[in-house]
């Protein structure tokens, strides 16, 4: 649950008191809002500040059993991700100050500690979009203003890895050392592995899909069946899974504004998106079942840290929340 968010909670006896008087409701110390109360359903809305707790409603002098509910804190303010966050071997996660359309900002990256301290960590990447990790645990960034991804040493130096792939926005590798990057603009690229000099890179269009308004973000799974999503239009949209061949199907759809992605070990995905009209993080399981998994506005992307807890994006900030969920390795 993100700060914001809404918890949708159900029993007997939930209704106004004299039809008029809504029920109160703390999470833990906290006074939370209640947006809908009916005699089986009562819905609430957790306020900014808000730490995890027991909720309980109290109407007419009664109280209800308390239910404990997790809430997200905050990690990192005053940042813009577009797109998933990153996560190194040593728990620290990576998230951009991307900018708008060619702004150029003092700090592109920053990378915030297991203690929450946060650091600036790269410089001179305009518009700063898709982040991953790769097989040599170095730290790739693309830029959608420039068509290009580049490479960041551990000392947050920055050099070209590849160019020339349009309006370049998510990035991922798979386990063979390939680096996909998709340009919103329609395109899947592939580039091979690393041998050395720009000019030997080997990139291909390895699938084509629908222009996104604002980004393809990218996630594999563990038999190399890569996920995509691109925000269009649409209200009903899509996740493409494209196979190794580069074709492509569609694995779920009817999610709004669908973003960034991450897999569980047990293949399920989490997609920052709407469903059914209720916006966070939506669990879609290999059988192509959907439910909400975190409730909260705003959220562009996500990583899961090793202690089973997840690192949130929305626009402007990271969270962190315990889900108790085994992320995917990504390499």
């Amino acid at each position: 649950m993100l700060p914001g968010g809404e918890v949708e909670l159900t029993g007997a006896g939930l209704q106004p008191q004299g039809g008029r008087v809504l029920p109160s409701v703390t999470v833990g110390d906290t006074p939370a809002y209640v947006a809908l109360s009916r005699p089986g359903t009562a819905v609430i809305r957790i306020p900014e500040g808000t730490i995890s707790g027991d909720v309980v409603l109290g109407r007419n002098g009664a109280v209800s059993n308390a239910l404990g509910l997790r809430v997200a804190v905050p990690m990192a303010e005053n940042l813009h991700p577009v797109a998933n966050p990153a996560v190194d071997t040593d728990g620290n996660v990576y998230a951009t100050v991307s900018g708008g359309r060619g702004q150029s900002v003092p700090v592109s990256v920053f990378s915030i500690a297991t203690d929450f301290q946060v650091r600036p960590y790269v410089r001179d990447v305009l518009n700063a979009t898709g982040l991953a990790f790769g097989p040599d645990g170095l730290l790739y960034v693309s830029s959608r203003a420039e068509g290009t991804v580049y490479r960041v040493s551990a000392q947050g130096a920055v050099s070209m890895y590849a160019e020339g792939m349009g309006v370049a926005t998510g990035i991922a590798f798979d386990r063979d050392g390939n680096l996909f990057v998709g340009d919103r603009e329609g395109t899947i690229f592939k580039v091979g592995p690393d041998k050395g000099p720009l000019s030997d890179k080997e990139i291909f269009v390895y699938a084509t899909l629908e222009p996104s308004v604002a980004a393809y973000h990218l996630a594999f799974n563990d038999e190399g069946v890569l996920f995509v999503t691109g925000p269009t239009t649409s209200s009903n949209q899509a996740v493409y899974a494209v196979d190794r061949d580069g074709q492509k199907s569609v694995f779920y759809q009817g999610l709004g504004r669908a973003q960034g992605m991450a897999l569980d070990v047990d293949g399920n995905l989490y997609v920052a998106a709407s469903l059914e009209g209720q916006r966070g993080i939506v669990k879609i399981t290999p059988k192509r079942e959907a439910s909400l998994a975190v409730s909260g506005n705003n959220l562009v992307g996500l990583a899961f840290l090793e202690d089973g807890c997840a690192a949130l994006a929305t626009r402007d900030a990271l969270y962190h929340v315990a889900l108790d969920i085994e992320g995917r390795r990504l390499v």
